[in-house]
């Protein structure tokens, strides 16, 4: 039988009968059954077996073993950990047969959309209550269908007639929706990523051989491998995340062979979600992705596309404004950013932080409870331990790495393409495939990412601010990885000529 330690915790169960603090090796058979498990819309019923973890830095988490099989929920729970922050639930595939309107149009979004008949079945659709989604469960795959209709219905037909007014039948329910969740009503990371997924095989491996989409977006392959190769490197974080706490504490508690310990995990991490983010060259073709994908992951803040803003019909007359999907809308380098020291400013910095409004609440709570403990930069520099610096500096420096190798996928992925649709639109010369996506392509998103921000300099501006974490910055000179190298490039943009 396995067992956890728990050290100074409390717990306490719906009638407050249980409430102890302490330290102690507790069997897994033992977590008790009964917590009370409402955290951030997380309901006890979500779970088949929780307990409500205190740690003495206020930082509320779960222990659920790494591999549960809920028979009575029909899912798999994979990975659950801190402050419900980075749970990989296998969604219920299906709402209550109630919302059956909803999941007929939202599992055929691409069709209808090559059909353009998408925005006339949505104004027929019926006006459907909110009232009946009651879990946690139910709520976020109402989300992600709605979300997904809502960016099919409002680009069906690409940058040539954008629409101003989202259809009551659709903007209703999804505000009500997202303001349960504490989230914005447009598609998120959150939804395509975090909760768009099913296993083929259940007792399978969680590979890409093994995984699919709940719902899809127009580009066949290249949307499920998008997605599905962003949730594995989401998945390769979770070590190192878990690590934070141990971290925390053992700064609180002048531990250095604790911190270092748990900083070599989140440095192997780090390398883990950079070798994760390699399958993207394997399963997104370059072109599918900038001249088809793109436009359904855009919003309406800060798109020429859409300068006003989308009216949400019944909601509210004035047009409102929101960012569409943006990796910086994951909490996984924003909590490693807090964890380490990293100081975003100007115009990067103030869109970070403004992507943590698209976050559920537990993930933004959980970044800033990191942000508000003790410095571990300082701590370090304070110890000078050369192994403890040592192992700061390799996280520094992967940290830096990944940003890097980020900026050879924009380049593949949108600088790159980019640039050849300006070549094949002046010339109309290219294949006849290329030449059909490249004219789906917006020209008016060619400089932006789909979360609106200027993406190149975005990019390098948040890669050289986290070079600036390094002690050795102000010390011995950097041991950074320097810039992608132009070799680097000028390779990505011969593997897509070839493609």
């Amino acid at each position: 039988m396995g067992r956890t330690m728990i050290q100074d915790y409390e717990v306490t169960d719906k009638s407050d009968r249980m409430n102890t603090r302490s330290s102690l090796w507790l069997p897994d058979n033992e977590i008790p059954q009964s917590c009370d498990g409402t955290i951030k819309g997380m309901d006890a019923e979500d779970l088949n077996r929780e307990a409500i973890l205190v740690c003495p830095l206020s930082m509320e988490f779960l222990y659920v073993s790494e591999s549960i099989s809920t028979e009575q929920a029909g899912e798999h729970i994979i990975v659950l950990w801190t402050h419900t922050i980075y749970i990989y639930i296998v969604f219920q595939r299906d709402l209550p047969v109630y919302y059956k309107p909803w999941t007929d149009i939202a599992r055929n979004v691409p069709e209808l959309i090559s059909s353009h008949s998408l925005r006339l079945r949505i104004h027929d659709m019926p006006q459907l209550e909110t009232h009946l989604l009651r879990t946690h469960r139910e709520l976020r795959l109402a989300h992600l269908a709605l979300s997904v209709m809502t960016m099919g219905y409002v680009w069906q037909e690409g940058e040539r007639e954008t629409i101003k007014v989202l259809p009551r039948s659709l903007s209703l329910p999804f505000c009500e929706v997202s303001q349960r969740l504490g989230l914005p009503p447009i598609l998120i990371h959150a939804d395509t990523v975090l909760a768009n997924w099913k296993k083929r095989d259940p007792d399978g491996p969680f590979s890409m051989e093994n995984l699919d989409l709940l719902l899809t977006l127009p580009g066949g392959e290249s949307v499920r491998g998008f997605f599905l190769v962003t949730l594995l490197v989401e998945l390769a974080a979770v070590p190192g995340l878990k690590s934070i706490l141990d971290v925390i504490n053992g700064v609180q508690y002048n531990d250095v062979a604790m911190v270092t310990r748990a900083l070599d995990v989140v440095s192997q991490t780090i390398d883990s979600m950079k070798q994760a983010l390699k399958l993207m060259h394997e399963y997104v073709d370059p072109s599918i992705f900038y001249g088809i994908m793109r436009i359904y992951l855009s919003g309406w803040k800060d798109n020429p596309l859409m300068p006003e803003g989308l009216v949400y019909e019944g909601v509210q007359e004035k047009p409102l404004e929101f960012s569409g999907g943006s990796a910086a809308q994951s909490s996984t380098l924003h909590s490693f950013d807090e964890l380490l020291g990293v100081q975003h400013e100007g115009s990067s910095g103030a869109f970070l932080r403004r992507m943590r409004g698209y976050m559920l609440p537990a993930h933004k709570q959980f970044i800033e409870n990191i942000s508000s403990r003790l410095s571990l930069r300082s701590f370090v520099l304070q110890q000078a331990d050369e192994r403890l610096t040592h192992t700061f500096e390799q996280c520094v420096a992967r940290l830096v790495d990944f940003r890097n190798y980020h900026i050879i996928i924009v380049t593949r992925y949108i600088t790159i393409p980019a640039s050849r649709a300006k070549q094949l639109r002046a010339n109309k010369q290219g294949l006849a495939e290329e030449l059909d996506a490249i004219r789906c392509a917006p020209t008016a998103l060619e400089e932006r990412g789909t979360g609106g921000s200027g993406i190149m300099t975005f990019l390098k501006t948040v890669r050289d601010e986290t070079k600036d974490t390094s002690i050795s910055q102000c010390t011995n000179g950097n041991h950074f990885s320097p810039d992608p190298s132009i070799t680097e490039i000028q390779k990505a943009a011969s593997e897509f000529a070839t493609e």
